[in-house]
């Protein structure tokens, strides 16, 4: 257990704070976690933390440790992932390096013991025993139904990614060195118990994962050890290392991660593109030549670096008026890759047609509205040498579960494009609860009804009760 502060007998504290830590007293109810909402998910998830705390005092500045006393919560965090879950996933086609990594931290480095091809429960299990490997299986949520519901929830609620990669470690061992990640973590202890050490950042808000040598990093700032239904959050460039102590079967944990290249900086270089564009069309100094032989120059020259400072100065005047910034890619990508929407069942929900169009007397509304980016650019049609400012609206609904967050493997966008003179609509729509199709700012009946039937994916009609759980198969772009 972590060590607390406690008066000493001269009235003075004695003892490391390893970090803010809360302990909870047993919670009964059918359901240890808010699922009913993105936001009611996390505050259920940090309870009792209130969430405007976690922001203000914790989120990317320090660790907080959850401590919880709960047989409820305990008994839900292991039917996430269990070791003996391995054997059935296993049996359905997992591979070393893409599912499944085996390793172990000797001597202060990590040594990788995969083996090729798939993977055979047998010999995995074999691994775990006799070398006290770690195993780490990566994105569980595609298989994992629980995971799922919770990662497109919480998908939801940050408006960025969210991975998870679950770790299974033997007593008396340890699967990685210390290190530091490029993504805010959530552990969640499902079985067993882990020791751990976090350490300050060296790199603070840290853009990439990197290993940490064991003299540079000093004294651990922070030390305890997790049990089933304990939660540890830590910012990313946290240090970190854990082991599972002697004694005990195996420690299972779930690490939750999000935020990765989310911050300012990764925005400032998504949306300045567009900015330089739009001004370019407006302002012809910035359309003139560079100097001859700029590119040749060893260093950057001195009327250069002036002229690149005022055109800077110019795009912040001109940043400062507006209100339509155009994200080139973060905004796509997001809906590209995130989760589709927990369902149970083939989710017919989201793709078997149902109920009439809408027509000028119906109201609508936007469905999954967390599941759905509206943004602008220049038109992606090749055949369009204009490169006219295009609406473009993506959906996650049919997104595939399967390929979630695995790097290399294809996806897909999905979506519809308009003209930009259709903005101020399709603003209407996504500000308003409901709002019938002929109070829609456009100019001709024919718009309005071209509009609310082009995009029934994300559109209800609200005119059947009965109907309002459907969505017609969205076309795509």
């Amino acid at each position: 257990m972590p060590k607390k502060v406690k008066p000493a007998g001269d009235g003075k504290e004695e003892g490391p704070v390893p970090c803010k830590q809360v302990k909870l007293e047993a919670a009964g109810g059918p359901s240890p976690l808010n699922l009913d909402s993105p936001s009611g998910l996390f505050e259920s998830l940090i309870s009792p933390v209130k969430t405007e705390t976690f922001f203000k005092e914790f989120w990317e500045q320090k660790p907080l440790l959850i401590q919880r006393d709960d047989p409820v919560l305990a008994t839900y965090y292991r039917s996430l992932f269990r070791l003996s879950d391995l054997k059935s996933l296993c049996s359905r086609g997992m591979y070393y390096g893409r599912d499944v990594n085996v390793c172990r931290c000797v001597n202060g480095k990590k040594k990788v013991l995969n083996k090729d091809g798939k993977v055979h429960f047998l010999q995995l299990r074999k691994d775990f025993d006799q070398k006290r490997a770690t195993i780490q299986f990566h994105q569980p949520q595609r298989f994992k139904d629980e995971l799922w519901r919770i990662q497109e929830k919480l998908e939801c609620y940050f408006g960025s990614l969210v991975g998870s990669n679950v770790y299974i470690t033997p007593a008396d061992s340890q699967g990685l060195p210390p290190h530091y990640d490029d993504v805010e973590v959530f552990i969640l202890q499902l079985e067993g118990e882990k020791h751990w050490r976090l350490y300050h950042p060296t790199v603070p808000l840290a853009r990439e994962y990197s290993l940490e040598a064991e003299d540079r990093i000093g004294r651990p700032a922070h030390e305890f050890t997790l049990k089933p239904g304990d939660l540890l959050y830590f910012p990313r460039g946290t240090v970190h290392q854990a082991d599972t102590p002697s004694g005990l079967a195996h420690s299972t944990h779930v690490t939750i991660s999000t935020y990765q290249s989310s911050s300012w900086g990764d925005f400032l270089l998504d949306t300045i593109s567009g900015l330089v564009f739009d001004t370019a069309k407006a302002d012809v100094e910035l359309r003139a030549g560079i100097p001859r032989q700029l590119l040749l120059q060893v260093e950057t020259t001195a009327v250069a670096t002036r002229k690149l400072s005022g055109f800077l100065r110019m795009l912040a005047d001109r940043l400062e008026g507006t209100r339509e910034l155009l994200s080139a890619d973060m905004k796509k990508d997001f809906a590209m890759n995130r989760l589709p929407p927990y369902y149970v069942g083939d989710g017919a929900e989201l793709s078997t047609p149902g109920g009439q169009l809408p027509g000028l007397d119906s109201t609508v509304r936007l469905q999954f509205r967390d599941h759905v980016v509206l943004t602008v650019g220049p038109d992606q049609d090749p055949s369009d040498e204009t490169r006219e400012k295009m609406v473009y609206i993506y959906h996650s609904l049919k997104n595939r579960r399967d390929t979630h967050m695995m790097g290399n493997e294809e996806t897909e966008a999905h979506g519809l494009r308009f003209p930009l003179s259709h903005i101020d609509a399709l603003k209407q729509i996504w500000n308003s609860s409901a709002i019938s199709v002929k109070d829609l700012k456009l100019t001709t009946d024919e718009e309005k009804q071209s509009l609310v039937t082009s995009w029934p994916c994300v559109l209800t009609n609200r005119g059947t009760q009965k109907k309002e759980q459907q969505i017609t198969k969205c076309p795509r772009r």
